[in-house]
């Protein structure tokens, strides 16, 4: 399937996006699913690096194991879910604009489904659309210091 794709232009800096968007301690700050975010173990998160996410989904929390499977700062990161019935995969690219004053952050969605979780495709990919902006919305007000 096609990935759900989502571009929001932030007032800050690639290196502040980044820095911010980037760090999974923070997602609960900015992502309206997430209960909480564990690293798997100590120090920076760099490429195979793991961390646990709970995410409220469905009106369930749900424990992810995710792995960092990219990581090139200023411009894009990304990270798999590595286990479960529905594996999501996410990507953020991070474009400066005005000489480097503000930032145009793309996101990339992607879910595949395993044995049970084949059928709950169509479900979570409807509830990403609906929800994933409202993160990205969420981080964006954040930056910019609105909220």
């Amino acid at each position: 399937m096609e990935p759900i794709v989502s571009t929001i232009d932030i007032a800050r800096a690639p290196d502040d996006v980044f820095r911010f968007a980037t760090d999974p301690t923070r997602f609960a700050e900015w992502q309206h699913d997430v209960v909480q975010v564990r690293a798997a173990g100590p120090g920076p998160l760099d490429v195979g690096s793991r961390f646990t996410t709970v995410r409220r989904i469905g009106g369930v929390e749900r424990t992810l194991l995710q792995e960092i499977t990219e990581v090139s700062p200023p411009t894009r990161w990304s990270a798999r879910s590595i286990e479960g019935p529905v594996r999501a995969g996410a990507s953020i690219t991070i474009e400066a604009l005005d000489g480097g004053s503000r930032s145009r952050v793309t996101f990339a969605l992607e879910f595949d489904g395993h044995g049970i979780g084949v059928p709950l495709l169509p479900l979570i990919r409807r509830q990403a659309r609906k929800g994933a902006p409202k993160s990205y919305q969420n981080l964006k007000d954040l930056l910019e210091g609105r909220r």
